[in-house]
């Protein structure tokens, strides 16, 4: 009974029932960086149009010294 008890409270491990193919993981691969190049673009793009000031989309609080100045 205690073997029974031990072999059915052990939890499985998720397991690949094949390997997954060269073609197929570079393929994954080539999707996610496409997908960080895409963000990473956006990332840039909109820092650029805030530190120009022609951010229409991005609004972010002034810093009180800048109005002070001025």
């Amino acid at each position: 009974m205690e073997r029974l008890c031990n072999y059915l409270c052990l939890s499985p491990m998720a397991v690949p029932k094949k390997k997954t193919s060269n073609a197929k993981r570079d393929q994954r691969k080539a999707h996610w960086k496409r997908v960080a190049a895409k963000e990473a673009e956006k990332a840039l793009s909109l820092g650029k149009s805030v530190l120009s000031g022609s951010s229409k989309s991005f609004v972010y609080p002034q810093d009180e010294e800048e109005d002070d100045e001025e």
